[in-house]
């Protein structure tokens, strides 16, 4: 089932289809409404094949509403989801935020004009093939309805999978504050004694993802909102990636610094970029007065290089320098695995998935800045 661009000469054997929000009356209500505590199916197809393509947009008078809606995947009639996030970090954007932004598996398209406030359009083209059904859901976990949610879902129909395909999944995970090795209000410390910290087993790192079984990790999504600096110094970064392999307890994969592993570097100079594998959906400040503050998201997709694993991986990052940052990190890991894979760890209820208001960043910023 080759696709993609040096594909497209190719003939395909198989059929495209879609579920969508369109009016069966004909007329143009294309939307649903989600009332509060609702679950809406996008999607439940029965057969063999592989979702190509979902596009979303959603009318939602809630503040945060991105982080108070979750979406749900389940594959092959299984009874726990093999996606479970919420549903704006899902599609690359971290905060309950909307920001315009691409790569090649996601990107949101922001509205235009006063009434589009904080909505997108956004779109998700990594593959998820199933061989006898696929379930598609949102669950409006907020207090008021959903007003109005388009959606399309693409997907093919085969005859059968190759015996090698994986499933799709992907989980949301937070910690608010991430645990700082050492008290940055102290007044003690400074950018040059914390590089002398030293962190070599990653036990204090912040955990972007743990999954058992076999398959690869095609990337993740990180948010950042920055809480919690070295005094005199605003940069977030220098937190190393170390990504453990079928059990090693020295990880095989260890990197340099935050801006590193999403292929920056000296910082966040440029703020904002979009490229295909990685770039910076939502940026703050890089220069002034607080510089680094507020809230970002960060994105990296493995897809030319996934990181295989035959019985397990554990993705993991430092929150500064030897997890020196007590800042608030949230993320979506996105892998594929053969079935069955793990129960995820239960999703925070909403008021624990709600950002930092915006003020209050700012004030905890500047106590230790």
């Amino acid at each position: 089932m080759p696709s993609g661009l040096g594909h497209l000469f190719l003939a395909r054997d198989a059929r495209r289809r879609r579920a969508s929000s369109w009016d069966r009356s004909g007329r143009n209500a294309d939307f649903v409404r989600v009332e509060p505590g609702q679950t809406a199916t996008l999607a439940d197809i029965s057969g063999t094949g592989s979702i190509r393509h979902i596009w979303i947009t959603i009318a939602q008078d809630e503040p945060d509403y991105l982080r108070r809606l979750v979406f749900r995947a389940y594959w092959d009639g299984e009874t726990t989801p093999s996606v479970e996030t919420p549903i704006g970090d899902f599609f690359g954007v971290g905060h309950a935020r909307v920001s315009n932004f691409w790569s090649a598996p996601l990107n949101m398209v922001t509205g235009g004009g006063a009434q589009a406030g904080n909505r997108a359009a956004m779109n998700c083209f990594f593959p998820m093939p199933f061989a006898k059904s696929a379930r598609l859901n949102l669950e409006n976990q907020g207090s008021q309805p959903v007003r109005s949610l388009y959606y399309y879902v693409d997907y093919e129909e085969y005859g059968a999978l190759p015996e090698n395909a994986l499933r799709f999944h992907a989980q949301w995970r937070r910690s608010n504050p991430t645990p700082s090795s050492v008290d940055l209000g102290d007044g003690k410390q400074d950018f040059a004694k914390t590089n002398e910290l030293v962190n070599l087993d990653g036990k204090g790192n912040y955990v972007i993802l743990e999954a058992a079984g076999r398959g690869h990790y095609v990337g993740c999504v990180l948010s950042v909102d920055h809480l919690n600096p070295i005094p005199n110094f605003g940069w977030f970064g220098e937190g190393d990636d170390m990504i453990y392999i079928d059990g090693e307890e020295m990880p095989s994969l260890v990197g340099t610094g935050t801006e590193d592993y999403f292929c920056a570097a000296w910082g966040y100079p440029g703020g904002h970029n979009s490229m295909p594998y990685h770039g910076i959906s939502l940026a703050g400040p890089t220069e002034g007065p607080a510089p680094y503050s507020g809230k970002w998201t960060m994105y990296r997709f493995h897809i030319e290089d996934p990181v295989m694993f035959a019985r397990s991986i554990r993705v993991t990052i430092e929150h500064g320098h030897a997890n020196v940052h007590a800042s608030d990190y949230s993320s979506v890991a996105y892998w594929y695995q053969a079935e069955p894979h793990a129960p995820f760890p239960a999703l925070p209820p909403v008021e624990a998935r709600l950002p930092v208001p915006d003020r209050e960043s700012s004030r905890r910023f500047w106590k230790t800045f």
